[in-house]
Protein backbone atom coordinates (compact mmCIF):
# COMPACT_ATOMS: atom_id res chain seq x y z
CA UNK A 1 0.00 0.00 0.00
CA UNK A 2 1.25 3.42 -0.94
CA UNK A 3 2.21 5.68 2.18
CA UNK A 4 0.80 8.97 2.33
CA UNK A 5 3.15 11.88 2.40
CA UNK A 6 2.15 12.44 5.53
CA UNK A 7 3.28 9.38 7.07
CA UNK A 8 6.60 9.25 5.37
CA UNK A 9 7.40 12.39 6.88
CA UNK A 10 6.20 11.30 10.67
CA UNK A 11 9.40 11.16 12.68
CA UNK A 12 7.50 9.68 15.94
CA UNK A 13 9.47 7.74 17.94
CA UNK A 14 13.22 8.72 16.62
CA UNK A 15 15.87 10.42 18.27
CA UNK A 16 18.09 12.89 16.39
CA UNK A 17 21.19 14.22 17.70
CA UNK A 18 21.85 17.68 16.45
CA UNK A 19 25.60 19.20 16.52
CA UNK A 20 25.34 23.01 16.66
CA UNK A 21 21.85 22.77 17.85
CA UNK A 22 21.49 26.09 19.66
CA UNK A 23 22.86 27.84 17.06
CA UNK A 24 21.54 30.23 14.21
CA UNK A 25 20.69 27.32 11.54
CA UNK A 26 20.66 24.69 14.14
CA UNK A 27 17.74 26.18 15.81
CA UNK A 28 15.39 26.23 12.66
CA UNK A 29 16.36 22.10 12.36
CA UNK A 30 15.85 21.15 15.78
CA UNK A 31 12.19 22.92 15.43
CA UNK A 32 11.66 21.14 11.88
CA UNK A 33 12.43 17.76 13.90
CA UNK A 34 10.54 18.44 16.66
CA UNK A 35 7.77 19.23 14.77
CA UNK A 36 7.59 16.14 12.71
CA UNK A 37 7.44 14.32 16.13
CA UNK A 38 11.15 13.48 16.94
CA UNK A 39 13.00 13.17 20.22
CA UNK A 40 15.31 16.42 19.41
CA UNK A 41 18.83 16.41 21.44
CA UNK A 42 20.15 19.54 20.93
CA UNK A 43 24.05 19.81 21.58
CA UNK A 44 26.61 22.35 21.51
CA UNK A 45 29.37 23.90 23.91
CA UNK A 46 27.06 26.48 25.37
CA UNK A 47 24.40 24.31 27.57
CA UNK A 48 22.67 27.43 28.46
CA UNK A 49 21.70 27.91 25.04
CA UNK A 50 20.77 24.34 24.63
CA UNK A 51 18.92 24.10 27.29
CA UNK A 52 16.81 27.31 26.29
CA UNK A 53 16.39 25.99 22.92
CA UNK A 54 15.16 22.38 24.46
CA UNK A 55 12.86 25.40 26.83
CA UNK A 56 11.41 26.12 23.09
CA UNK A 57 10.56 23.43 21.83
CA UNK A 58 8.77 21.67 24.99
CA UNK A 59 6.44 24.51 24.82
CA UNK A 60 5.52 23.86 21.35
CA UNK A 61 6.00 20.36 20.79
CA UNK A 62 5.64 18.97 24.50
CA UNK A 63 5.31 15.36 23.31
CA UNK A 64 9.22 15.10 22.40
CA UNK A 65 11.51 13.99 24.61
CA UNK A 66 13.69 16.74 23.99
CA UNK A 67 17.52 17.06 25.61
CA UNK A 68 19.92 19.65 26.06
CA UNK A 69 23.56 18.08 26.06
CA UNK A 70 26.82 19.71 26.16
CA UNK A 71 29.35 19.09 23.44
CA UNK A 72 32.48 19.99 22.19
CA UNK A 73 33.08 18.28 18.72
CA UNK A 74 36.74 18.93 18.33
CA UNK A 75 37.04 16.34 21.99
CA UNK A 76 37.38 13.48 21.50
CA UNK A 77 35.97 12.37 24.88
CA UNK A 78 33.65 15.38 24.67
CA UNK A 79 31.75 13.35 21.75
CA UNK A 80 32.52 9.52 23.23
CA UNK A 81 30.43 11.07 26.51
CA UNK A 82 28.07 12.92 24.47
CA UNK A 83 27.11 9.36 22.48
CA UNK A 84 27.36 7.34 25.44
CA UNK A 85 24.58 9.26 26.97
CA UNK A 86 22.15 9.32 24.37
CA UNK A 87 22.49 5.85 24.33
CA UNK A 88 21.92 5.74 28.40
CA UNK A 89 18.90 7.83 28.10
CA UNK A 90 17.19 6.78 24.49
CA UNK A 91 18.52 3.76 24.04
CA UNK A 92 19.30 4.48 19.98
CA UNK A 93 19.84 7.00 17.76
CA UNK A 94 17.99 7.24 14.32
CA UNK A 95 19.37 10.87 13.05
CA UNK A 96 22.64 12.55 13.30
CA UNK A 97 23.02 15.72 11.99
CA UNK A 98 26.57 17.69 11.95
CA UNK A 99 26.19 21.05 11.61
CA UNK A 100 28.46 22.35 14.53
CA UNK A 101 30.50 24.99 12.91
CA UNK A 102 32.36 27.86 15.03
CA UNK A 103 35.95 29.35 13.06
CA UNK A 104 38.64 32.40 12.94
CA UNK A 105 37.23 35.04 10.76
CA UNK A 106 40.80 35.45 8.42
CA UNK A 107 41.09 36.35 4.97
CA UNK A 108 44.16 35.44 2.78
CA UNK A 109 46.83 37.68 4.07
CA UNK A 110 45.78 36.91 7.96
CA UNK A 111 45.41 33.48 8.44
CA UNK A 112 48.09 31.55 9.83
CA UNK A 113 48.36 27.32 10.20
CA UNK A 114 47.14 27.60 13.59
CA UNK A 115 44.35 29.32 12.38
CA UNK A 116 43.37 26.74 9.36
CA UNK A 117 44.23 23.54 11.70
CA UNK A 118 41.87 25.02 14.04
CA UNK A 119 38.88 25.65 11.37
CA UNK A 120 39.52 21.88 9.82
CA UNK A 121 39.65 20.55 13.10
CA UNK A 122 35.81 22.18 13.58
CA UNK A 123 34.37 22.27 10.00
CA UNK A 124 35.58 18.63 9.20
CA UNK A 125 37.49 16.18 11.27
CA UNK A 126 34.72 16.86 13.83
CA UNK A 127 32.35 15.54 11.61
CA UNK A 128 34.27 12.02 11.48
CA UNK A 129 34.74 11.87 14.81
CA UNK A 130 31.19 12.12 15.67
CA UNK A 131 30.29 9.92 12.59
CA UNK A 132 32.43 7.25 14.13
CA UNK A 133 31.27 7.38 17.33
CA UNK A 134 27.58 7.33 16.45
CA UNK A 135 28.14 4.27 14.15
CA UNK A 136 27.32 1.60 15.89
CA UNK A 137 23.96 3.39 17.09
CA UNK A 138 22.93 4.38 13.93
CA UNK A 139 23.67 1.42 12.46
CA UNK A 140 21.64 -0.82 14.64
CA UNK A 141 18.60 1.21 13.54
CA UNK A 142 19.40 1.71 10.03
CA UNK A 143 19.34 5.96 10.39
CA UNK A 144 20.87 8.72 8.45
CA UNK A 145 23.16 11.12 8.93
CA UNK A 146 23.05 14.74 7.06
CA UNK A 147 26.13 16.70 6.87
CA UNK A 148 25.43 20.75 6.99
CA UNK A 149 27.66 22.04 4.36
CA UNK A 150 27.83 25.58 2.51
CA UNK A 151 27.64 26.68 -0.77
CA UNK A 152 31.56 27.47 -1.11
CA UNK A 153 32.38 23.77 -0.75
CA UNK A 154 31.84 23.75 -4.15
CA UNK A 155 32.21 26.97 -5.57
CA UNK A 156 34.99 29.67 -4.95
CA UNK A 157 33.70 33.09 -2.91
CA UNK A 158 33.75 35.95 -4.70
CA UNK A 159 36.97 38.38 -3.30
CA UNK A 160 34.95 41.32 -4.79
CA UNK A 161 32.42 40.66 -2.32
CA UNK A 162 34.12 41.42 0.80
CA UNK A 163 36.33 44.61 -1.02
CA UNK A 164 36.29 47.41 1.38
CA UNK A 165 34.43 45.59 4.43
CA UNK A 166 35.24 43.86 7.79
CA UNK A 167 34.19 40.14 6.70
CA UNK A 168 36.14 37.94 5.38
CA UNK A 169 36.02 34.20 4.06
CA UNK A 170 39.02 32.62 5.33
CA UNK A 171 40.42 30.31 3.03
CA UNK A 172 40.00 27.12 5.34
CA UNK A 173 36.35 27.24 5.53
CA UNK A 174 35.56 26.18 1.84
CA UNK A 175 38.45 23.64 1.99
CA UNK A 176 36.88 22.27 4.86
CA UNK A 177 33.04 21.99 3.36
CA UNK A 178 34.54 20.46 0.31
CA UNK A 179 35.91 17.61 2.41
CA UNK A 180 32.57 17.41 3.92
CA UNK A 181 30.98 17.04 0.66
CA UNK A 182 33.06 14.20 0.05
CA UNK A 183 33.06 12.42 3.03
CA UNK A 184 29.27 12.49 2.54
CA UNK A 185 29.66 10.71 -0.84
CA UNK A 186 32.19 7.93 0.28
CA UNK A 187 30.09 7.27 4.09
CA UNK A 188 26.53 6.66 1.52
CA UNK A 189 28.57 4.45 -0.61
CA UNK A 190 30.64 2.51 2.91
CA UNK A 191 27.56 2.77 4.86
CA UNK A 192 25.11 1.65 2.18
CA UNK A 193 25.13 -2.29 3.34
CA UNK A 194 23.98 -0.80 7.03
CA UNK A 195 21.10 0.78 5.11
CA UNK A 196 22.30 4.34 6.21
CA UNK A 197 21.36 6.58 4.07
CA UNK A 198 24.24 9.87 4.31
CA UNK A 199 23.28 13.16 2.44
CA UNK A 200 24.78 16.80 2.70
CA UNK A 201 22.86 20.42 2.20
CA UNK A 202 25.09 23.06 0.98
CA UNK A 203 23.19 26.62 2.40
CA UNK A 204 23.92 29.87 0.58
CA UNK A 205 24.16 33.47 2.21
CA UNK A 206 22.07 33.21 5.44
CA UNK A 207 24.06 36.32 7.56
CA UNK A 208 23.51 36.50 11.08
CA UNK A 209 22.16 39.78 12.38
CA UNK A 210 25.32 41.06 13.49
CA UNK A 211 26.65 40.74 9.04
CA UNK A 212 23.26 42.28 8.52
CA UNK A 213 23.96 45.26 9.92
CA UNK A 214 26.63 46.37 7.09
CA UNK A 215 23.53 47.44 4.33
CA UNK A 216 26.36 47.49 1.20
CA UNK A 217 27.41 44.50 1.98
CA UNK A 218 24.00 42.64 2.56
CA UNK A 219 22.64 44.32 -1.14
CA UNK A 220 25.78 42.63 -2.76
CA UNK A 221 25.47 39.39 -1.66
CA UNK A 222 21.69 39.57 -2.66
CA UNK A 223 22.51 40.56 -5.73
CA UNK A 224 24.72 37.12 -6.18
CA UNK A 225 21.82 35.22 -5.84
CA UNK A 226 19.05 34.82 -9.11
CA UNK A 227 16.60 34.85 -6.17
CA UNK A 228 17.60 38.49 -5.43
CA UNK A 229 17.63 37.83 -1.79
CA UNK A 230 19.22 36.47 1.42
CA UNK A 231 17.94 33.15 2.81
CA UNK A 232 16.07 32.48 6.23
CA UNK A 233 16.88 29.67 8.36
CA UNK A 234 13.02 28.30 8.95
CA UNK A 235 13.93 27.55 4.51
CA UNK A 236 16.47 25.00 5.76
CA UNK A 237 13.29 23.17 7.27
CA UNK A 238 11.83 21.51 3.81
CA UNK A 239 15.00 19.84 3.03
CA UNK A 240 15.92 18.93 6.52
CA UNK A 241 11.99 16.82 6.88
CA UNK A 242 12.80 15.65 3.77
CA UNK A 243 16.30 13.81 4.27
CA UNK A 244 15.70 13.08 7.75
CA UNK A 245 12.17 10.87 7.25
CA UNK A 246 10.98 7.93 4.86
CA UNK A 247 9.81 10.84 2.09
CA UNK A 248 13.89 11.07 1.29
CA UNK A 249 14.02 6.93 1.37
CA UNK A 250 15.65 6.74 -1.63
CA UNK A 251 17.89 9.47 -1.36
CA UNK A 252 21.66 9.12 -0.21
CA UNK A 253 25.10 10.31 -1.34
CA UNK A 254 23.43 13.61 -2.48
CA UNK A 255 23.82 17.37 -1.57
CA UNK A 256 21.09 19.81 -1.85
CA UNK A 257 22.16 23.43 -2.52
CA UNK A 258 19.64 25.70 -0.45
CA UNK A 259 21.31 28.88 -1.96
CA UNK A 260 18.79 30.84 -3.50
CA UNK A 261 20.42 29.53 -6.86
CA UNK A 262 23.72 31.41 -6.25
CA UNK A 263 25.79 28.33 -8.07
CA UNK A 264 23.99 28.60 -10.88
CA UNK A 265 25.70 31.35 -12.66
Amino acid sequence: MTKSLHDLLDLGGRTALVSGGAGYLGSSICEALAELGANVVVASRDGQRCRAQVASLLDSWPQGRHLALELDVTSPVSVTDAVQHVRDHYGGLDILINNAWSGRKNSWESIEEDDWYLDIDISLNSVFRMVKRCYPLLKARSGCIVNIASMYGHVAPDYRLYLGTDHANPPSYGAAKAGVLQFTRYLASFLSPDAIRVNAISPGAFPHAVTRENEAFMQRLEAKAPLGRLGEPHELKGVVALLCSDAGSYMTGQNICVDGGWAVW
